[in-house]
């Protein structure tokens, strides 16, 4: 008898308005006041000659030498200390309208948080005032590629960092190295991204999807059986995920009924012709791996009326607090993996995060907006480290290996593929209607070390 469980998941792919914080203090009030004592002794010698004299000397020395000292002393002072150096544009590229909206836009207000929690407030790092300019990618090769162009040669930005889809960041990442510019993706989770596509001006603070493949393989193998079908987005990021969890699965003795994924494209609307193989198959559990937002709530729709879920186990990621809530209550139960939610870390600087977030946004962080805060978290400290120096000759070495504490808990980029790793989660969902948007139960967190995929860049050893 197989044992059967449920398991759903979406997977998920998220930039930012820049804080200015001004200083500066008042040193006129002293000087006017204090000069008036000067006319009280001029009355005192026309009535009495000998008591002009005491009066003439101090009204004349005191005030002349006390407004004289203070408001020099303290003007510039500030001025030195606060001394700023050059500004610092970094360009930041999301989708803000295409199939990825939800996940650019939380990655976005991740961003921008994640640079004022690290800057303590005041946007500067290693000397510079930070400038960030952003672009809307709408997750279309050709309009990242220009977006990435426009901000380097016309911009002048010295840092990239996003874009949602990882067709989009694969192609970003051969201009950002042609350029000599450092380049941060965020959220996209292609593997190639810091594998096959590698480069050395990458670098990615953000999970790449073959750690999801690593994470839930061991448990699916566990705990719902042995073969299985993998049904993906046909587009760069479902193609090497797919590739990343048949490889994954594989490794630990899965058996896939197809040799091949079963491909779909992304603006599907009929996923019949697909459904009907996995039903004729009969697999202990269906892999699936899409990001779009639309067409991933009719894909969810017509696997659950032509009767996948509920009788098969879907494999995959939960997605976004506002997908979350479009699952069907009969999900309640299913198990699977999610990459973060607000309620899940237990680290002050998540509370700081699901605090300010509210705050600013008036709602709860999402998906990815820890990938945005984490990235932010990076580049700050790199800047700190180097003195605002953000040449690859600098940043690099500092990059390389840095650790450092995040929403999440430790965060460590690899030196070797620049790929950073952080605690994954194992989610039971418990709701999807709550109103606190508290879904999820914690079954298991998974250690950065323990989801660490395999290094496949071309210097990995």
């Amino acid at each position: 008898m197989k044992t059967r469980k449920k398991f759903l998941l979406l997977t998920g792919l998220i930039i930012l308005a820049m804080l200015l914080v001004a200083c500066g203090g008042q040193t006129t009030e002293e000087p006017t006041a204090t000069p008036v004592p000067a006319e009280q002794p001029a009355e005192e010698p026309e009535a009495e000659e000998p008591a002009a004299e005491e009066p003439a000397e101090e009204p004349m020395e005191e005030p002349t030498e006390e407004p004289t000292e203070e408001p020099t002393a303290e003007p510039t002072a500030e001025p030195e200390e606060e001394a700023l150096g050059e500004p610092l544009k970094i360009g930041v590229m999301t989708d803000l309208s295409g199939a990825l909206l939800l996940f650019g836009q939380e990655m976005l207000n991740g961003l921008e948080l994640g640079f004022e929690y690290a800057t303590n407030g005041t946007m500067v790092a290693g000397g510079r005032p930070i400038e960030l300019i952003v672009r809307d990618d709408s997750s279309d090769v050709e309009a990242g590629t220009a977006a990435a162009r426009e901000l380097i040669e016309s911009e002048g930005v010295e840092i990239l960092v996003g874009n949602t889809s990882s067709a989009v960041a694969l192609q970003v990442q051969q201009i950002a190295d042609e350029n000599g510019v450092l380049y941060f993706p965020a959220p996209a989770a292609s593997p190639d991204i810091t594998g096959s596509n590698w480069n050395p001006h990458t670098f990615r603070v953000c999970r790449n999807a073959a750690q999801d493949g690593l994470t839930m393989a061991a448990w699916s193998l566990e705990n719902v059986g042995q073969n299985y079908v993998i049904l993906a987005e046909d587009y760069a990021f479902g193609q090497a995920t797919a590739a990343g969890f048949q490889a994954a699965f594989g490794a630990l003795g899965a058996n896939f009924l197809t040799e091949q994924p079963i491909f779909a494209a992304s603006d599907t609307t009929d996923f019949t012709p697909f459904i009907q193989q996995i039903l004729d198959l009969q697999p202990d559990g269906v892999i699936l791996v899409w990001a779009s937002n639309t067409s991933g709530v009719v894909l969810y729709e017509q696997l659950t009326s032509q009767g996948v879920i509920g009788n098969i186990p879907i494999i995959t990621g939960f997605s976004s607090n506002d997908l979350v809530a479009l699952l069907d209550p009969g999900n309640i139960g299913a198990i699977g993996l999610i990459v973060y939610h607000y309620t899940l870390p237990d680290t002050e600087i998540n509370d700081w995060l699901v605090e300010h977030h509210n705050e600013k946004y008036g709602e709860n962080p999402d998906l990815f907006s820890e990938c945005g805060f984490a990235t932010a978290q990076a580049i700050v400290a790199a800047l700190e480290a180097t003195g605002g120096d953000t040449s690859p000759e600098a940043m690099t070495p500092v990059l390389e290996g840095m650790s450092f504490d995040g929403p999440k808990g430790t965060y460590t980029i690899r030196a070797e593929d620049h790929q950073a790793l952080a605690p994954l989660y194992i989610v039971r969902l418990v709701s999807v209607d709550d109103p606190d948007q508290r879904y999820f139960e914690l079954v298991e967190e998974v250690s950065g070390e323990a989801s660490a995929p395999p290094c496949t860049a071309p210097n990995c050893n």
